[in-house]
């Protein structure tokens, strides 16, 4: 999926992602609508955006203005509780006519039950030209050969560790010219997180998070451990390929950073409401000097910036040694919105669809700083004015196209895989508050509940008559290191 939808934004997510846009974890639901004139036309429309509200808002009022017979009636839901939302109003028969696609359930299950409306008879060949060569695979944005959604987002890694240079500064964490030295390495993070704890007089920690929605811990877990070379995503994103399994017991570099997030805490390096505090609190509590790292996205700069805060810096991909051994992946095309089929595929959700999926929409979100976009004259054109964006654009290095199953064999996208419990945010919550004791025993039953998961989902698969196999996730020639070249079988 687009990076856009990691945290599922992302994800994402996230999911887009987180998956891969993010933030706004703690939104509530509030809408945005107009009187309506006489003759015009609405469209409802749901998203999670809370850091990206001033991007959607002005696209609104660009899209409006140019079409004053319609209007968007805008719904914000709460990102973390957003799929349930939407699962219900599905049910309930009270689905918007247009929607940010969540994370769950698969996008081929959302096509399966009814909730998107093909796009095929707008999306023609010369509308998806616009895009760049290779953006519409069956398992993305396709289901059987038919469009359900479009690439958003440009490809970069969806989580930076965000550096407060004012307290670094205050360490002595800086290079010979004075500017602050950036982390690297997981060393290098324990030294400045020591440093930083000791030399505020208690004033602040090196380390800062906010889990009370369950789901920031597992944003270190990615962020470090794919640095240490274990290439598989968390959400949906999917198994170590290479093997074609989950490997959160059997790679080592979990248990070894677990460990060291344990041994930050029990020095007192860590802020500590850290698991009674959301994300959007702690946003605020770094730019208030409480903590000189944290973990989070793009999305967190808009905020800041509001708030007039520049005085921070970024990097991705810390690892045990200098050199990141495994990336951020994302598949060729992507998905963000989606038309709801209760609504059908009117002039007027196909109008707002076209629009938010433009090369001037992208040039904005860019220029707004929210990512990249899809569209490589969009990035080029925007104009990019704050030097902590320009560092993200930098970490697009970081970012590879990885193997997806469903584009080497389409019947990939019949299989549902169920969701277990507990799942690595549960068992990550439960070894830092002491609630599970051995790391390893509780590691290894996750992968096995994830990998029993994937098997179920397989054998479902086949029993529908679907020619899927375990050997279908299995790509023995990707390297991590570089881009993986999908073909259709």
């Amino acid at each position: 999926m687009s990076p856009i939808s990691r945290r599922g934004f992302l994800t994402a997510s996230a999911a887009l992602g987180a998956t891969a846009l993010g933030g706004g974890l703690t939104a509530c639901s509030s809408s945005s609508s107009k009187s309506t004139p006489s003759g015009t036309k609405t469209v409802t429309h749901w998203d999670w955006f809370v850091s990206q509200e001033p991007w959607i808002k002005n696209e609104i009022a660009v899209f409006e203005k140019a079409n004053p017979k319609i209007r968007i009636k805008r719904t914000v839901q709460v990102s973390d509780k957003y799929p349930d939302l939407i699962n219900l109003a599905f049910r309930g028969g009270d689905a918007p006519d247009f929607f940010q696609i969540p994370s769950t359930p698969a996008f081929p299950d959302q096509v399966a039950q009814g909730w998107l409306e093909p796009l095929d008879t707008r999306a023609t060949a010369a509308w998806q030209s616009r895009f760049p060569q290779g953006s519409f695979f069956n398992g993305v944005d396709m289901v059987d050969g038919k469009v359900y959604s479009a690439p958003f987002g440009g490809a970069a890694p969806w989580l930076q560790l965000y550096i407060h240079n004012g307290l670094f500064k205050q360490a002595g964490i800086t290079n010979p010219d004075g500017s602050v030295k950036l982390p690297r390495t997981w060393d290098d993070v324990t030294l400045a997180a020591e440093a930083i704890t000791k030399k505020s007089g208690g004033k602040a920690h090196g380390i800062g998070f906010g889990n009370a929605q369950n789901a920031t811990l597992t944003w270190w877990i990615e962020l470090f451990v794919r640095g240490a070379g274990s290439p598989a995503g968390y959400g949906t994103d999917g198994p170590d390929y290479r093997v074609g399994k989950w490997t959160f017991g059997s790679d080592r570099n979990y248990a070894d950073f677990l460990t060291l997030l344990l041994e930050w805490k029990k020095k007192g390096y860590i802020y500590p409401s850290a698991m009674s505090i959301g994300d959007e609190q702690a946003r605020a509590f770094f730019e208030r000097g409480k903590f000189g790292i944290t973990v989070g996205g793009v999305w967190n700069q808009p905020t800041w910036a509001e708030h007039h805060f520049s005085d921070y810096s970024l990097t991705t991909l810390p690892s045990p040694t200098t050199t990141p051994k495994a990336f951020f992946y994302y598949p060729p095309g992507g998905r963000v919105f989606g038309v709801s089929k209760a609504a059908a595929l009117t002039d007027e959700a196909w109008a707002w669809f076209d629009h938010l999926h433009s090369v001037e929409a992208g040039r904005r979100w860019v220029e707004a700083g929210q990512g990249l976009s899809v569209f490589p004259q969009a990035n080029d054109q925007a104009k990019i004015t704050s030097p902590q964006f320009q560092q993200y654009v930098d970490t697009r290095k970081y970012a590879l196209p990885w193997p997806v199953p469903a584009i080497r064999n389409p019947e990939v996208s019949q299989v549902v895989v169920p969701a277990v419990k507990p799942d690595l945010p549960d068992v990550t919550a439960g070894l830092y508050t002491g609630q599970l004791k051995d790391m390893g025993a509780a590691l290894s039953a996750l992968e096995d509940r994830r990998n029993k998961a994937l098997a179920d989902g397989v054998k479902a698969a086949q029993a529908k008559g679907a020619k899927v196999g375990l050997a279908d996730y299995v790509f023995a020639d990707w390297d991590p290191t570089k881009p993986y070249v999908n073909k259709p079988a």
